[in-house]
């Protein structure tokens, strides 16, 4: 018997299966301008991936999914969905997940939790970062983040300028496999706070969390 959740997946994958497979900077940016979907983002290629997904989910999931608290979730089907993208070529083999608290009360309230994973390789800026200059400028010059960024270092980070799809995780958590992740602190807010943590997968070890994957 098939359960709600492999329904949740099965018809997530029916929908992707087609995502266009590389996404260059510029364009993709552009169709997110005209979509006025979080189209200044520094990490742009994470968003893209979001606005394909809710393109293509339209009508077969509530989109976005329930909040708890003041976090919200990117998909309701039976369960609740995130969407998160996670560059391959990296140091780190870990992905930064939702809020602690809020994953945890809606495990409680349905039993699962579905994450949804794009793994991407990516290009970046050359060294003149005529990307970068290009997406500031179009953004009408420096933001209050970036300027506040500048005045305190010199050393600005190299912005991603394509990004090829290579697979997609379709990970399933529940109340045991959840304690298995560990936890990341964001520092605090700017009233001074501390933000609540996040949860934290280990890409190298998704054993009993992986229910279905699709490689482009």
């Amino acid at each position: 018997m098939t359960s709600d959740f492999s329904e949740d997946a099965e018809k997530a994958k029916q929908a992707l299966v087609d995502l266009p497979r590389v996404w260059e900077g510029k364009k993709s940016i552009l169709e997110l301008k005209a979509a006025d979907y979080n189209w200044r983002q520094m990490e742009w290629w994470a968003f893209y991936f979001e606005h394909l997904c809710r393109m293509r989910l339209k009508g077969v999931f509530q989109i976005p999914g329930e909040r708890f608290g003041t976090v919200g979730f990117d998909l309701k089907g039976s369960v609740n969905w995130d969407l998160k993208a996670k560059a391959i070529k990296s140091d780190a083999h870990t992905c930064i997940l939702n809020d602690c608290q809020a994953i945890d009360k809606t495990i409680r309230k349905y039993g699962e939790h579905g994450v949804l994973i794009a793994l991407c390789d990516v290009e970046y800026n050359d060294v003149n970062r005529t990307f970068q200059m290009w997406h500031s400028k179009l953004k009408g010059g420096l933001s209050a983040y970036e300027k506040a960024r500048r005045s305190r270092t010199s050393v600005s980070r190299y912005r991603k300028t394509r990004a090829e799809l290579v697979e997609l995780l379709f990970l399933r958590f529940d109340q045991s496999s959840i304690g298995r992740l560990g936890r990341m602190n964001q520092g605090r807010n700017s009233n001074g706070k501390p933000r609540p943590p996040k949860y934290m997968i280990e890409l190298e070890d998704l054993r009993g969390i992986v229910v279905d994957r699709v490689r482009f």
